[in-house]
């Protein structure tokens, strides 16, 4: 199989490179030449926000393009608009479960009501706004039978760089008494950048179509495990003090961004951590335990030097030490 990524050098995309080129496909990224791709591919340069910046494209032939894009829909729809004319046979967006219209019925499976949105967007709408044009894009390029919509979850791994599980290792790394958000059994989903990566190569492989809701089961680990595996890869020096979420709200401090992964039981949690993802794991999806994600992540984090990558176009989360200790001290 001949793939281009469009993008393909750090999270997702290097992850699916990887996956590919290790299953023996001839993979191409286009990138803007900002980072190392990953070792076997060939690379395009090109930036497709900028005039012209879709030229690298014009002369290769595809099987199938994977496009991990998170900003204008519009953007989507010009590399997919080209790419349908005769240089690739079908396109993978990976999108996101945020694409679901609030209020989420529980257990929402694929057939949930998506929010508005434009495959001519720009720039000024909001995630979810732009990651729905971003599949309507793709369909109207490629039509529902050469389209496949990847809603991801919350995904995580080596190479993050959103800074979700960077943050709470690092936390961990320091030692000390660390807040702990409860409930311990709180369940939680995710799903491995590397596990989301080998299904997406295997469901191109397959020639899938329509959306799919990918994260773990909602069984597959919780809070309580997610935290007791970062105190132990990083050397068990921390001591988790578990609080109640009323405490921690009560306090002011912002469930998933100060305290990443983590959301309150309620509504929200049930959005975010309670998906229905049946359709996905009958057809082949398969997640790592949480201890191997955490483990190699801290470990990647370590060939780094310690500090994770930041996106740019991202805030970064966690939260500050002075909060941290004067809550603990309330308590």
């Amino acid at each position: 199989m001949k793939l281009l990524i469009l993008g393909g050098t750090e999270f997702v995309g290097r992850a699916v490179a990887e996956a590919a080129v290790a299953r023996g496909h001839e993979v191409t990224v286009f990138h803007r030449g900002r980072h190392e791709p990953p070792e076997g591919v060939r690379t395009l340069l090109g930036d497709r926000t900028a005039e012209g910046g879709l030229a690298a494209l014009t002369d290769g032939r595809w099987d199938v393009v994977v496009d991990t894009w998170s900003g204008a829909p519009s953007a989507v729809r010009d590399a997919a608009r080209l790419l349908a004319e005769g240089r690739a046979a079908r396109y993978v967006y990976v999108s996101s479960r945020s694409v679901y219209a609030d209020p989420v019925p529980a257990a929402a499976d694929e057939a949930a009501p998506p929010v508005e949105g434009s495959p001519d967007a720009g720039d000024e709408v909001d995630y979810p706004q732009a990651k729905r044009g971003g599949e309507l894009a793709a369909v109207q390029e490629f039509g529902p039978d050469r389209s496949l919509l990847v809603r991801a979850g919350l995904i995580l791994g080596p190479w993050e760089n959103i800074g979700r599980l960077p943050w709470w290792l690092g936390r961990m790394a320091r030692g000390g008494e660390v807040l702990a958000p409860g409930p311990r059994d709180l369940p939680v989903q995710f799903i491995d950048a590397r596990d989301l990566a080998e299904w997406i190569v295997s469901a191109a492989d397959f020639g899938l179509c329509g959306p799919y809701n990918l994260v773990s089961p909602p069984d597959h680990t919780t809070m309580g495990e997610l935290l007791e595996a970062c105190v132990r890869v990083t050397g068990g020096g921390a001591e988790l003090r578990w609080t109640d979420p009323e405490a921690i709200l009560a306090a002011g401090v912002e469930p998933w961004n100060h305290l990443p992964v983590w959301i309150p039981p309620g509504e929200l949690h049930r959005t975010m951590h309670g998906s229905n993802v049946w359709k996905a794991v009958l057809s082949g999806l398969r997640c790592r335990p949480v201890e191997e994600t955490v483990a190699d992540t801290w470990a990647w984090l370590e060939s780094i030097g310690g500090e994770a990558p930041q996106r740019p176009d991202r805030p970064r989360v966690g939260l500050d030490p002075e909060t941290e200790r004067r809550l603990l001290a309330q308590l």
